[in-house]
């Protein structure tokens, strides 16, 4: 068996919790590539820099986390011709934590300045104290435990 890893996912909210009621993932507007690395039993977190998407209203907060199920990636339909690639997810009954009370905790941001930066690529491997760290300020150790 593999080791487990833990994920970190960025997207607007709004697009995380629609994957969040239809049980998905999706990243880098629907690439396959990244969602080839996460693997069955993988943690997955998603951070939301905003809201909407496209908008810039500051939200900086954690909106998704849970474990990634068995099955590899897939092409979904979104309509108009659009099929992302996704994974299924097991979502954790969470609540959405922002992140600025963690920036000083967190292997991913502590002493970073510019730690958006690394954010850009839309999925990035996270160690897993942080990922328990994003846990436990979500409320969802219990049901992400490992």
């Amino acid at each position: 068996m593999t080791e487990r890893s833990f994920w970190l996912a960025v997207a607007s909210a709004d697009h995380v919790r629609r994957g969040r009621r239809e049980g998905f993932m999706q990243v880098s507007h629907g690439k396959r590539a990244p969602l080839v690395r996460v693997r069955p039993g993988d943690g997955i977190v998603y951070y939301s820099p905003s809201a909407v998407y496209h908008e810039k209203d500051g939200l900086q907060s954690f909106t998704a986390i849970g474990v990634v199920r068995e099955g590899e990636p897939y092409q979904g339909d979104m309509g108009g011709g659009f099929f992302p690639s996704r994974r299924d997810v097991d979502w954790a009954d969470a609540m959405e934590a922002p992140i600025a009370p963690l920036l000083d905790r967190l292997e991913l941001t502590a002493g970073k300045r510019n730690w958006g930066y690394q954010l850009r690529f839309g999925l990035l491997k996270i160690d897993g104290k942080d990922f328990r760290l994003i846990a436990e300020a979500m409320g969802a150790t219990e049901s992400i435990a490992g």
